[in-house]
């Protein structure tokens, strides 16, 4: 019902001819009706209420809990959201040929612009002013808000997108100043620009982001939901009625009037509807797609995990069958060298005793010898002091002569012997 009573508002501005707009001084200018409101919201002299006048150079403020839809005389929409401060600097309209200028300021807060009849004629005939620059737009929906703690703009285009169903113009805003221009033509790509830079790339919105966009509408909306009383909606059809009464127009005419605007109205949701319905259709399949697509690759990572795992399990068990015989190798070779070395060890033994044994056998027999030699020595001592017949000391001299001779005989017959019994054990 509060969309009809919008529509029924838009068809008496669109009515206004310029004549009357020239008897207005600038001050009274009037620019559009309040369409909706939530909360409190005010300018400097009066506390606005639906179905309202706003008029150039008003500065209009809401609270943090309020808002307002405002309707312009081109039957383009400003939807000011909570904490917020706007005024509209300017506004040109011929309603015979749709020719126009629209300027609003955002001081602080956030403005939300539907763009009407100037804009379809002439899509850079409405901007809008931030702190950090200039916003325009290309008949278009959009949002902006202003920060002025974080001393930064963020700017949202909500569309229509350049497929949309409805043979609208596709929208674009340019968020531009000094020092640079961002272009927004994509839907849902916003573009944050701060003073003293140039403005930032365009970037598709994320969810935390859209949910401050909307936070700044949230009264507004509760306030269409609830609507206006019974006695409201008869007061602004009265005032709608008076003011084309004013105009020269009769109660068919009137009626005829009202009856058009509320089709279009209708027809412009059931195109919505449609529009929106095939785009969430869309998106389903998307994401159905989507889910598939990840399914498969889920699919996909596991059979190769499986297969890379298995790859392993059987190299591991490979090498530990490689690692086990090796240590087995190992082992028999260990064993055999221990055995090998002892094996050495007592063969190196027994040689060693065999030669101690030889060792004290010579050393035996040298004894021997040398007693021999000095028993020898001694009886020739002997002899030598007892007196000596010639006959006698040649006896004497010949016979120990050979006793020498055969002593060295037997010597080198044992050692012979000893050395031939030495070769056979080898």
């Amino acid at each position: 019902m509060m969309k009809k009573l919008l529509s029924l508002i838009i068809s008496v501005l669109f009515t206004l001819n310029i004549a009357q707009a020239e008897e207005i001084s600038i001050e009274k200018q009037l620019v559009g009706i309040v369409g909706a409101i939530s909360g409190t919201v005010k300018t400097e002299t009066r506390e606005l209420k639906v179905g309202d006048k706003i008029y150039l150079n008003e500065t209009i403020l809401s609270s943090s809990n309020g808002g307002t839809q405002i309707l312009l005389l081109d039957q383009s929409t400003f939807t000011i959201g909570s904490d917020s401060e706007v005024v509209m600097d300017t506004f040109i309209y011929d309603p015979s040929t749709n020719d126009g200028k629209i300027v609003a300021k955002v001081k602080e807060g956030s403005l939300k612009v539907i763009s009407g009849l100037i804009s379809k004629k002439n899509p850079d005939a409405l901007t809008v002013e931030v702190p950090e620059g200039t916003l325009g737009s290309r008949g278009t929906e959009f949002q902006t808000i202003v920060s002025k703690k974080n001393k930064q703009t963020n700017t949202l285009l909500i569309g229509p997108g350049k497929n949309n169903t409805l043979g609208l113009r596709p929208g674009a805003v340019l968020v531009g100043n000094k020092y640079g221009q961002t272009m927004l033509n994509n839907p849902y790509t916003v573009a944050s620009m701060k003073k003293g830079k140039a403005p930032g790339k365009a970037k598709q919105i994320t969810k935390s982001q859209l949910k401050k966009f909307n936070k700044k509408m949230k009264a507004l909306r509760v306030a269409k939901l609830q609507g206006a009383t019974k006695d409201e909606k008869k007061a602004i059809r009265k005032q709608i009625r008076k003011e084309l009464k004013a105009q020269g127009l009769d109660k068919d005419q009137i009626k005829t009037l009202i009856k058009k605007n509320i089709q279009k109205d209708k027809e412009k949701k059931k195109a919505i509807k449609k529009e929106r319905k095939k785009k969430k259709k869309a998106k389903k399949k998307k994401a159905q797609k989507k889910k598939e697509a990840k399914k498969n690759k889920k699919a996909k990572k596991k059979k190769a995990t499986k297969k890379k795992k298995a790859a392993k399990k059987k190299k591991a068990a490979k090498k530990k069958k490689a690692a086990k015989k090796k240590k087995a190798a190992k082992k028999k070779k260990a064993t055999k060298k221990k055995k090998a070395t002892k094996k050495k060890k007592a063969t190196k033994k027994k040689k060693a005793k065999k030669k101690k044994a030889t060792k004290k056998k010579k050393a035996k027999k040298k004894k021997v010898v040398k007693k021999k030699a000095k028993k020898k020595k001694a009886k020739k001592k002997k002899a030598k002091k007892k007196p000596k017949k010639k006959k006698k000391k040649k006896v004497v001299k010949k016979k120990p002569k050979k006793k020498k001779k055969i002593v060295k005989k037997k010597v080198a017959k044992k050692k012979k012997k000893k050395k031939n019994k030495r070769r056979r054990k080898k």
